[in-house]
């Protein structure tokens, strides 16, 4: 490592000569006045001899620290004191050095407020009976545990936690651990430092003191803590490897706890599943979910995740498809932390996709696969998580999956798609090379190699290469530490098939130094024997820039079988026309996921400028007979996709708006509006694709049909013209069709939802006005009153308004400062900065954008806005290219 690099350690991690093994904090919460007191001890190993201790601190103030020496004259009080706020820490100064070996214990009182961001030790507020409630929650990930106590905030410093927490009577008190005991204290009659800290702080009203069993060893931003009325449901299960019985519990403001059945369902049916693909116990007592009212997705604190309502807490009467998967996603990705994250945990934020990816992978794929095998897990990661990441990576200002990020205002940048999705894209692949038992027997090796420790990259991969007995180092090298990912080109030749590599970029394939990498690519060929079943070869693997395979082209071929590889395949015209041929046979050797994969690589290579537009638009065409949900899906999207970059040639629009209702239109009329018994997930799925196209389309039919659902039930209260799963369509075409009257009445709905599903969807009807003074509303409802856990969906909703667009990002520019003062220190800000930038594409724009951000210290999002930037660049190429071809396909259609 180079001296420029050691010396950026040292401006921003703490340094190693004393080592925390052990926290006993006391966090006493004042919900009425918004504010906390506490007391720590914090036990340490002292490495090296030293009179500094420097640890992270943040948002806090801070009283005397004692330090408690085991030599007992080295027992002294801090004699200065130095904090840099800019780097969150603090250092304290001794009069006396501690000896190397020696052991101490460093005491300290603090006091905070409650965060006005979702981040930290903050407050929540919900409405019940009329009435403004509160409650306390923590999120401490990345580097926010100090922001509710002093601590080494790192994941390396791994310790074990004793909490106490002091509350009013009245209310919960939940951690990570199991209660060990809990009764009404007189506080001054209460004995130890903590107490007596915390003494002067009580008021005369009734108090309460929790005190929690001592969690095993893990990394600071695992830590959990939350008080409030909260009710729970619960459910026990057996686990199969430990034998234990544990309590499994979900939490929640009052009357809300029976909406968390599902989430608890789902955590009963996976966790067993966990302890068994891993061969290794949960560590654990129990295990909780508390679903939070301002909270951002979702949190694997072990023993006690916590969730968003707007995604956890489902009606089992009033739920749709969607948000039952979203719900299952987000539950089983936190479950999978407990063992990957949690029990082995990366030594730094520049592997945080090791958790990330994995949890992914397990939660949204392969432990959903066993047991909600009819929703397509493994599909629709194809068409959600293997797209997202792939169309962020073809940009030029995309990173690797691993990145040494030291600064922590920048970390927050690194969960984003490729951290999450694109980890997740590879690890997927390389279990499919390997073999998935084979995969999940070497992440087991690996878990056990790390118990209670830390891991890096080399050490999952030995654990494979245990396994399989293959350099996987070798193999996986590029995927992680290079950007990009390649598109291979594919010609005949006489007997047999060439194939070339190249970094796939949105604007065409990379030139220069931008295309030295070479990746070892599983090549996954599949053809078709004799009697035209498919046969796959997962051996070949491209490991040079060419390579020329022997291959009977006159069968049916295809690369990327099952579409599990993380690049795009680029075909000769006369190729891609056999698999379009092939494709659309209803008996077709290509499998759904190879369906999905074309059709995505066809419309980004288009995108590109690698192919023609009009080829792929063909390709659509062609499938619409086609049956599966999915194909429908990818097919919307594409289309959805081109309409929305020429949004500002209202020319081209309407024909492909016509091209549209031609497809979806057959659909409608077939499937109708209302719920069959017993139908399958697909066809509930295909019947709201159908409708939703066809009404932003602009089919009047469908769109007079929907209104007409809205009026009646806003007029009579009756629900039951309101299918669930087409709630979000109907609210948004009363909206667009309507006046303030409709306006109105979906703001009640937001104001006052029956669920929270129905807020999410009144959020997004909310965005299509398009009357300028009802615009206006609603941006002045994300400045002045929303969650920051719902910006983004008032965001998106916007955004797909065409008439929204150029209002909205003037609206951004005017309230920048207040949005980013919400955001700030949140996950969601890359995102937030993105989405009022993702649509333009003209050189003015792009001019506007840049100099708007000219002076802003873009530290926290600077990747994001360059996205942003590429982003519309290529739009602009892509413009420029294919209009005329376009028009020219729309113009023969």
């Amino acid at each position: 490592m180079n001296s420029n690099v050691l010396a950026s350690h040292a401006d921003y991690r703490l340094p190693v000569n004393v080592k925390p093994t052990h926290y006993d904090i006391t966090i006493k919460t004042d919900l009425e006045r918004a504010e906390f007191q506490g007391f720590v001890k914090i036990s340490l190993n002292v490495k090296n001899e030293t009179f500094r201790i420097v640890l992270n601190s943040s948002h806090l103030h801070l009283h005397k620290a004692i330090l408690k020496s085991d030599i007992p004259d080295l027992t002294q009080e801090e004699s200065a004191r130095i904090s840099e706020p800019s780097k969150e820490r603090v250092t304290f100064i001794f009069p006396k050095s501690l000896p190397s070996g020696s052991r101490a214990e460093l005491r300290v009182g603090f006091e905070g407020r409650f965060a006005d961001e979702a981040v930290g030790y903050y407050r929540s507020s919900y409405i019940q009976d009329g009435q403004t409630k509160y409650h306390s929650l923590t999120q401490f990930e990345p580097t926010h545990a100090r922001r509710a106590f002093p601590c080494w905030d790192e994941p390396l410093l791994k310790s074990t936690f004793a909490i106490t927490l002091l509350s009013r009577v009245d209310t919960v008190n939940l951690s990570n651990m199991p209660v060990t005991a809990e009764e009404d204290c007189d506080m001054y009659g209460g004995t130890g430092d903590a107490f007596q800290f915390l003494s002067p702080f009580i008021s005369k009203e009734k108090w309460k003191v929790t005190s929690f069993q001592t969690t095993p060893p893990m990394s600071s931003y695992l830590v959990a803590f939350a008080n409030g009325p909260f009710e729970f449901i619960e459910r026990v299960v057996e686990l199969p490897i430990s034998k234990k019985s544990i309590p499994l519990r979900a939490y929640t403001t009052p009357k809300l706890a029976h909406q968390t059945q599902f989430v608890l369902d789902v955590k009963y049916k996976v966790l067993p599943l966990y302890e068994k693909i891993f061969d290794i116990e949960y560590p654990l007592p129990k295990l909780d979910t508390l679903v939070a009212t301002d909270f951002l997705g979702a949190m694997e604190n072990w023993g006690l995740i916590i969730g968003e309502a707007r995604s956890m807490l489902l009606d089992a009467k009033k739920v749709d498809l969607k948000s039952q998967k979203q719900a299952m996603k987000l539950q089983s990705h936190e479950v999978a932390h407990m063992w990957f994250g949690n029990i082995t945990t990366m030594e730094w934020w520049n592997n945080l996709y090791l958790k990330e990816g994995f949890a992914t992978l397990m939660g949204g794929v392969i432990i959903p696969d066993r047991v909600f095998p009819e929703w397509k897990p493994d599909s629709s990661f194809v068409t959600e998580e293997l797209y997202a990441a792939l169309n962020l990576d073809a940009k030029l200002s995309s990173h690797p999956i691993e990145v040494d990020f030291t600064d922590a205002n920048r970390i927050i940048q690194l969960f984003d798609s490729l951290s999450y999705f694109k980890a997740a894209s590879v690890l997927r692949m390389l279990a499919s090379y390997v073999g998935e038992a084979k995969f999940l027997k070497g992440v087991s090796i690996y878990l056990k190699k790390r118990l209670f420790g830390n891991s890096v990259t080399k050490d999952l991969w030995e654990g494979i290469s245990e396994v399989t007995g293959l350099d996987i180092v070798h193999l996986m090298e590029n995927w992680i530490t290079k950007t990009g990912f390649p598109v291979l080109t594919v010609t005949e030749t006489a007997g047999a098939i060439h194939i070339r590599q190249d970094r796939f970029l949105e604007i065409g394939c990379a030139e220069g130094e931008d295309n030295d990498t070479l990746w070892n690519v599983p090549l996954g060929i599949l053809t078709v024997d004799e009697g035209g079943r498919s046969l796959i070869d997962q051996e070949q693997t491209l490991t040079s820039r060419e390579m020329t395979i022997p291959l009977d082209t006159s069968k049916p071929f295809k690369l990327n079988a099952n579409t599990t590889g993380v690049y795009r395949v680029l075909y000769a015209p006369e190729i891609l026309e056999k698999i379009r041929h092939e494709m659309i046979k209803e008996n077709s050797c290509f499998s759904l996921n190879d369906k999905l994969g074309l059709i995505n690589d066809s419309m980004a290579l288009s995108k590109a400028g690698l192919a023609k537009l009009g080829t792929t638009l063909s390709l659509i065409e062609s499938l619409k007979n086609e049956k599966e949900y999915l194909v429908w899906s990818v097919m919307s999207i594409s289309i959805t996709g081109i309409i929305s970059i020429w949004w500002e040639y209202p020319h081209i629009v309407e024909k492909l708006d016509a091209f549209r209702r031609t497809l979806f239109m057959r659909l409608v009329e077939q499937l109708g509006y209302e719920h069959k018994d017993r139908e399958s997930a697909d066809t509930t799925m295909l019947r709201t694709c159908a409708i939703t196209q066809a009404a932003l389309a602009g089919d009047q039919r469908v769109i007079q049909e929907l209104r007409d659902r809205f009026t009646h039930y806003i007029k009579t209260g009756d629900d039951s013209v309101i299918p669930v799963d087409l709630q979000q369509i109907i609210f948004q075409m009363a909206v667009k069709h309507g006046g303030t009257d409709e306006y109105d009445a979906v703001r009640r709905l937001y104001e006052k939802p029956n669920t929270q599903t129905q807020r999410t969807s009144a959020i997004h009807a909310m965005g299509s006005t398009q009357d300028p003074t009802l615009m206006k509303r609603t941006f002045d409802l994300i400045s002045q009153n929303t969650r920051v856990q719902e910006i983004m969906p008032f965001l998106k909703g916007l955004l797909e308004n065409f008439r929204a667009r150029h209002a909205l990002l003037q609206f951004f520019m005017d309230e920048y400062n207040t949005i980013y003062k919400q955001c700030k220190d949140t996950f969601i800000l890359p995102n937030v900065i993105q989405i009022p930038l993702s649509c333009f594409s003209t050189q003015k724009d792009y001019d506007r954008i840049k100099e708007y951000f000219k002076g802003k210290d873009t530290s926290k999002y600077d990747m994001a806005l360059a996205q942003a930037l590429d982003g519309i660049q290529a739009r602009m190429a892509l413009i420029n290219k294919a209009t005329e071809e376009l028009e020219d396909w729309v113009g023969r259609w």
